[in-house]
């Protein structure tokens, strides 16, 4: 599974800082500054993984193929509701963090393809989701722990003003909890060196995006 793609139709009449009320359209300069920044995250991400030298080389039902895959599609939704914040919440600080986890994951993202593709093993695997985890079959609705079902996605595309900001908010907050169960069943089940790094690191940054998410959830409430 690779990174989803964008289009510009998908960042559209991005909104700029409130002013007096009111929200103004975002110029294409910034629009296209995001996109940039995106695809310079994945491939740095991608660059950072043919960089580190393979020692060993995972199996395809290894616990680090499992985790560099799941975790995959678990940073995509992130990406995606990251984006819809940008677009539409109406607090400049959600935006901002919005564009962090987008550019942060995305760059993740293509580190762990890399570790796949220097594995030789495909972006999907033959086993079920979660399956590499001790308690993956407790996983509801083939949904991976904190994703956001798909009715709560259409629900946070149709939000408006301030509603955006509150359910996004929320959305994130689980998903990043539910990621962090993932890193440590990671953590706990791997030797291998890098997937360790790119783990502690990557629960590092949505511990303390945790903390700012709770913050501006106070703040949303207004």
């Amino acid at each position: 599974m690779t990174a989803p793609a964008t289009t510009d139709s998908e960042y559209d009449e991005i909104p700029a800082d409130p002013e007096e009320g009111g929200r103004a359209p975002a110029s294409r300069y910034g629009v296209l500054a995001l996109a940039i920044m995106l695809v310079v995250g994945l491939l740095l991400g991608y660059a950072g993984g043919l960089l580190t030298p393979r020692l060993t080389r995972p199996g395809d039902a290894s616990v680090e193929a499992g985790f560099a895959r799941d975790m995959t599609t678990h940073h995509a939704q992130a990406v995606e509701m990251s984006l819809i914040a940008y677009r539409s919440a109406t607090l400049p600080e959600v935006r901002q963090i919005a564009v962090d986890i987008a550019t942060g994951q995305q760059g993740e993202i293509g580190a762990m393809q890399t570790w796949l593709r220097e594995w030789d093993l495909s972006p999907t695997g033959s086993k079920p989701p979660m399956s590499w985890m001790s308690d993956g079959a407790t996983v509801k609705d083939g949904l991976m722990p904190g994703m956001a079902t798909p009715q709560q996605m259409t629900a946070l595309r149709n939000a408006q003003g301030i509603e955006v900001d509150r359910q996004f908010l929320a959305l994130m907050y689980d998903h990043h909890l539910g990621g962090i169960h993932m890193i440590d069943a990671a953590l706990g089940a791997t030797d291998n060196a890098e997937v360790l790094r790119v783990a502690n690191t990557m629960k590092a940054t949505q511990q303390t995006e945790l903390n700012n998410l709770r913050q501006l959830q106070a703040q949303a409430k207004g």
